[in-house]
């Protein structure tokens, strides 16, 4: 089954990297450069996962989660923080925030593709749209 995937970086090749990771398991990849292009893009269409990084400029990866939270199509879906931070403090935040699942950088590809086939599968078992 093909799933629609937000990435979200301000690195270019950590963005490229991860969509083509993503992409080798069948999956659609739409790529952004910070949080304010993910929430327009999350606005024009509905993912089945994001996977956003914490760092960024205009608008962070926490600030991004909220936001996507708030908006009732984006309540379930399954959002994966990937970020070089990996202090329990910051997974509580993230947690928080409305993260469902965190991987630190620099990232294990089979890591990332096992942790998104269990976050898509849990959403197809919940029923999701």
């Amino acid at each position: 089954m093909t799933h629609s995937i937000l990435t979200v970086d301000d690195s270019p090749s950590i963005r490229q990297a991860v969509a083509a990771c993503l992409r080798t398991a069948g999956h659609r990849v739409v790529e952004a450069g910070d949080g304010c292009e993910a929430l327009e893009l999350a606005a024009a269409e509905r993912f089945d996962l994001v996977v956003t990084d914490l760092n960024m400029p205009r608008l962070d990866g926490l600030g991004l989660i909220a936001a996507l939270r708030a908006r009732p199509d984006y309540r379930s879906v399954p959002i994966l923080m990937l970020t070089t931070e990996s202090s329990d403090a910051m997974k509580a935040l993230g947690r928080e925030a409305g993260a469902t699942g965190w991987l630190v950088k620099p990232f294990d590809p089979r890591r990332l593709l096992d942790m998104t086939a269990r976050l898509l599968a849990r959403e197809v078992a919940r029923g999701a749209p």
